[in-house]
């Protein structure tokens, strides 16, 4: 385990290829597509930090504003998740249980999103090294895991219905924790005459982003504020604000790795699905990025990035600095 999340990553990728009977170079070169994927991720994060850090240090220092945390993202949990000693454990566990949930007709997900399990994983990782326990580890990720699935199933027809994708669900936990807010604020929106009457759609606001609609030009701007808040010079600013786009640019070419990977173990996984389970309508499920680069979710982003620095800004108690909004753009690039 002392090797790291680059060299587990491909070799649980490459095992769990294997169990989907995959052929061994076929599942290998997916485990180590995945695996090249996360180092220029870790790459990526590492430049950010490097470039950022002593802007919003500089920045706190200037204005007084205590956003002295930085927002880092999904990076640094997958980090934390994919190195810790038991990661085998949980991935299996994950695995198993979701099996044995469709076997007893508990859940009708197969949850190919390997690379996101690290989001259920995470939890368990959280329980061991507080209690030293490992039983408890992997059983506070496989109550996580049955939690994502049944809440999977649950708004897959919403996510059918809205995103036109028959037969996915999105068992990614950071798109499903959404939920307990969205569908109680969505339930009361329809109750008021006012909002439920009411024809504005998102694409009704695309055409006020314009050029700003771009995610480099996005990266650029935020960069360039930071620097003029952190009272860089004016080369120091542009230098920065040239590192927040490439950062924007680079990261979902880097997440295409992972889709790449990712997908001959997802084509296994349906076909073993289908000849395990005939029969049964089963939805296979996948990255909730699979969605991101949808038009009316990229432009709810680009409306709601400035709308959360302003939040952070004004928030009382609030030492977080969300440099990391760019993750809503996952997979503009690729699903663009």
């Amino acid at each position: 385990m002392a090797a790291g999340p680059t060299v587990m990553l491909p070799v649980i990728i490459t095992i769990i290829g294997l169990i989907f009977g995959l052929k061994i170079t076929r599942a290998f070169k997916s485990g180590l597509t995945l695996g090249i994927g996360f180092a220029g991720i870790k790459l990526i994060l590492d430049f950010m930090t490097t470039n950022v850090g002593p802007a919003a240090k500089a920045m706190v220092e200037r204005t007084g504003v205590q956003l002295d945390a930085l927002d880092v993202g999904w990076g640094s949990i997958a980090a934390v998740t994919w190195a810790s000693p038991i990661i085998a454990l949980l991935v299996f566990a994950i695995l198993i249980v979701n099996i044995i949930l469709l076997i007893l007709k508990r859940t009708n997900t197969l949850d190919v999103d390997i690379w996101n399990y690290h989001h259920m994983a995470i939890v368990g990782v959280m329980v061991y090294f507080v209690t030293k326990n490992v039983l408890l580890g992997v059983g506070a990720s496989i109550l996580m895991a049955v939690i994502t699935f049944k809440m999977s199933d649950w708004s897959q027809p919403m996510v059918e219905g809205f995103f036109g994708i028959p037969g996915v669900s999105l068992p990614t936990v950071s798109a499903l924790s959404s939920l307990v807010i969205a569908w109680p604020l969505n339930w009361l929106l329809d109750r008021i005459p006012i909002f439920r009457k009411s024809t504005f759609t998102i694409k009704d606001a695309q055409k006020y982003l314009g050029f700003f609609g771009d995610s480099m030009i996005m990266g650029l701007v935020i960069g360039l504020v930071i620097g003029l808040l952190a009272g860089f010079d004016i080369t120091q600013v542009f230098q920065l604000g040239v590192s927040m786009s490439a950062v924007l640019v680079l990261i979902p070419k880097m997440t295409s790795l992972f889709m790449e990977g990712l997908m001959p173990i997802s084509d296994a996984a349906q076909k073993w699905s289908q000849k395990k389970f005939k029969g049964r309508k089963l939805f296979i499920g996948l990255d909730a990025a699979v969605v991101v680069g949808n038009p009316d979710v990229i432009t709810t982003a680009l409306i709601i990035i400035p709308l959360t620095i302003a939040m952070a800004l004004v928030l009382p108690g609030n030492r977080v600095l969300p440099l990391l909004i760019w993750r809503l753009f996952l997979s503009r690039l690729l699903w663009s």
